[in-house]
């Protein structure tokens, strides 16, 4: 691996899951307004027209120009169904049956189904460095999210169900996206991974709308939304998905450990939620874990 590289998209890796890891406390205003799915439908629409923006004015600066062709359209449409359409459904759904502890959780796995796909999607073997790295980088996150706050009872099976399918799916879209992005164009086929999530996003949002009702749209309702749209959907997702073209699937997954860590610094920035020994110990442990598996 190319040293710049390496760096690279370890950086936007970071920056896509602290991107996440923040998000959390526009969605919660945002989401009293206006219902999920209905949300990701609009989240959606301005990631795509965002990015598209950014290549129409690339394409016309950019010389052979940039072809889209029916299978490159198809491949990374797909992709983007089973990320946006399929993992960020479970999601809702697992979020809205669960807890937010549960959520934290059990999406924290997704780093090691990474691991299990990548080899018989990319033919990438995972080495010991890898494998310790992953169990010293989950150990960080536990001692972050503390797992003494997750609730097991039967009540909430289906809703961590649906948590643990939002990050194998999750995983799966990863390693897709680096698997797709060795062929193509990472601004293009990330532009049509956005509009792969439509189609069922689309349909569960006029479901949606015939049983709840949108609230009051205020201006700091649509800063959030351009946040939303902009930052946490165009910005975050091709970063993440520059990370997984950048890098070994097993390296740039480990990335995903700076969510929690953001969400907890946020809430006691902003919230003043406190900051146990056990949180410091956890972050440190997530960066050695991310060291290990960059020195090779």
């Amino acid at each position: 691996m190319h040293k710049h590289h390496t760096f690279a998209g370890i950086i936007s890796g970071l920056a896509a899951a602290s991107i996440w890891g923040g998000m959390y406390v526009v969605s919660k205003v945002v989401l009293e307004v206006i219902p999920p799915f209905s949300l990701l439908t609009l989240r959606l629409i301005m990631g795509a027209a965002t990015l598209g923006i950014v290549f129409y004015f690339r394409s016309r600066k950019s010389n052979p120009k940039q072809i889209v062709t029916r299978e490159f359209f198809w491949q990374s449409f797909l992709v983007g169904f089973v990320g946006y359409g399929v993992s960020l459904a479970f999601q809702f759904v697992g979020t809205k049956l669960s807890t937010a502890s549960n959520g934290s959780l059990v999406t924290s796995a997704t780093p090691a189904f990474v691991l299990l796909f990548a080899p018989f999607l990319l033919g990438e073997k995972s080495t010991p460095r890898h494998i310790s790295a992953l169990v010293i980088s989950t150990l960080g996150v536990l001692a972050v999210i503390d797992p003494r706050n997750a609730e097991l009872s039967p009540s909430l099976f289906w809703g961590n169900m649906s948590l643990l399918a939002a990050a194998l799916t999750w995983a799966l879209y990863s390693v897709l996206v680096r698997k797709v992005t060795k062929s193509m164009d990472l601004l293009t086929s990330s532009t049509i991974m956005l509009l792969g999530g439509l189609p069922s996003s689309i349909v569960f949002s006029i479901w949606e709308i015939k049983t709840q009702s949108i609230g009051v749209i205020t201006p700091g309702i649509i800063g959030g939304l351009l946040f939303l749209g902009i930052i946490s959907t165009a910005m975050a997702m091709f970063l993440w998905n520059y990370a997984f073209a950048e890098l070994p699937a097993a390296i740039a997954s480990l990335t995903f450990f700076a969510q929690p860590v953001v969400g907890t610094l946020l809430g006691w920035f902003f919230l003043a939620e406190k900051i146990t020994p056990l949180f410091l110990a956890g972050g440190v442990l997530i960066g050695i874990g991310i060291l290990i598996a960059t020195r090779e």
